[in-house]
């Protein structure tokens, strides 16, 4: 090997350890500063540009997964030439769609990096830190006005401290699981009580109902994979039981559930100005607007526009304008019709069908994937900054090592030591 093809390899070596180690840093900035994660996406675009192969590049547009995204975000830019709008309001209407590209530059890179595992548990370590910040100002509230904005919740808001929870809950459920088959009960005792620390903070501390929406369908979904019908009969009775306790136990759960309900009835019987009221004028309103350019939509950025447009002789809740409808397929079906809403679709089913092995980053990646599109029922998830680089992150790092994986044909035992190593244990 000639001098030069040295210096290159290793400048390559170099520059791939970088974009891994970039991407490590994301996942653990994510759960605290907005601010910090955009700018380590910028300095890992620029370590992984010069070293991508564009033919590894075409290969995963090729694919389901890595091309709808792409497709979704194409169809932004052509929706910009329809609206109806200013040039910055598609701009910032395009602004939405732009993470999506990212999604097949991940799938490539951690198709060929060991190194996915870090990123995963560096999220997961974060998360924890979190935790145990947000359990400090609990049992000391005087610290809340150091380290908190919000009681309790020492970055973001509650909904996003919960909905980061929620997914820690159930992969280290996975993980307790697994460690119980292997007769690994110290792990599995860790990863229980882990799991019951990130539940008690969503029942007693910070919520949100997208949250209690989301926990029985991932139960479901993690009884089915892993248990018998049996197994599940016990999980879910158990399940019940314990959120029976935290209902009776929490004024806070109980408050968070009876406001939703009472929110509704005022809203219908005097019209009355609330978060649940407004949101189901938005979907209201999304349907007639759908109605009225039910194919291609009014254009990418059209969304404020609709809403202001609406407010005309209106009063009480349905006096509200917003630039997110609270509903995913309303906020592209709206902007790029029924076409564009089928493309959001596919992409999903697309991803939720690449994680349906049974090790530990097909089971990150299922939960990601069917958290965003439970909790898009009633948000705009994918097009929030947290929980759509959370998709984001989660489909691109666990489908690149499912696929992988696959490719491999790692066996499961792989697999369970690779969450042994995770969790820093010894193999058998």
């Amino acid at each position: 090997m000639s001098r030069p093809s040295i210096a290159i390899y290793f400048a390559q070596t170099r520059l791939t350890r970088i974009a891994d180690g970039m991407v490590v840093a994301i996942a653990v900035s994510l759960p605290w500063s907005t601010s910090a994660t955009g700018i380590l996406v910028v300095l890992w675009l620029l370590a992984l540009i010069p070293i991508l192969d564009w033919n590894d590049v075409r290969r995963e547009l090729a694919t389901p997964a890595g091309g709808f995204p792409v497709a979704l975000f194409l169809f932004g830019v052509l929706g910009m030439l329809w609206a109806d709008v200013t040039l910055i309001e598609r701009w910032k209407g395009l602004d939405s769609f732009f993470k999506l590209l990212v999604i097949p530059l991940l799938l490539m890179q951690f198709r060929g990096s060991d190194r996915g595992l870090w990123v995963l548990s560096g999220y997961g370590l974060s998360c924890l830190a979190v935790l145990l910040v947000s359990s400090i100002i609990g049992l000391s509230p005087s610290t809340a006005f150091i380290l908190s904005h919000d009681f309790a919740v020492p970055a973001k808001n509650a909904s996003t401290q919960s909905g980061e929870f929620i997914s820690c809950v159930f992969v280290l459920l996975f993980i307790a699981f697994e460690m119980f088959n292997r007769k690994r009960w110290a792990l599995a005792i860790v990863s229980a009580v882990l799991a019951l620390g990130f539940l008690e903070n969503i029942f007693y501390v910070a919520t949100a109902r997208t949250t209690l929406v989301v926990l029985p369908v991932l139960l479901v979904i993690l009884g089915i994979k892993r248990l018998s019908a049996r197994g599940l009969t016990i999980l879910l009775i158990g399940a019940t039981l314990m959120c029976a306790f935290a209902w009776t136990t929490s004024p806070y759960l109980q408050h968070r559930v009876l406001t939703a309900w009472g929110d509704v009835h005022r809203y219908r019987i005097g019209d009355e100005k609330n978060p649940l009221g407004e949101r189901l004028v938005f979907y209201k309103k999304s349907l007639e607007f759908v109605g009225k350019a039910p194919i291609f939509g009014h254009g990418t950025g059209s969304i404020h526009s609709l809403f202001e447009m609406s407010l005309a002789t209106q009063t009480g809740a349905a006096a509200s304008a917003t630039t997110n409808p609270h509903n995913q397929t309303f906020a592209v079906a709206i902007q790029l019709g029924i076409v564009g809403a089928l493309v959001l679709w596919a992409m999903w089913i697309a991803h939720f069908l690449l994680f349906r092995g049974d090790g530990l980053a097909e089971w990150i990646g299922l939960v990601v994937v069917v958290q965003n599109i439970v909790g898009s029922l009633l948000n705009s998830h994918l097009f929030d900054f947290v929980q759509g680089w959370v998709y984001v992150l989660g489909v691109g790092v666990a489908g690149g090592m499912a696929l992988k994986n696959r490719a491999t044909e790692q066996s499961p035992t792989v697999q369970h030591d690779a969450v042994d190593h995770a969790l820093g244990a010894k193999a058998d």
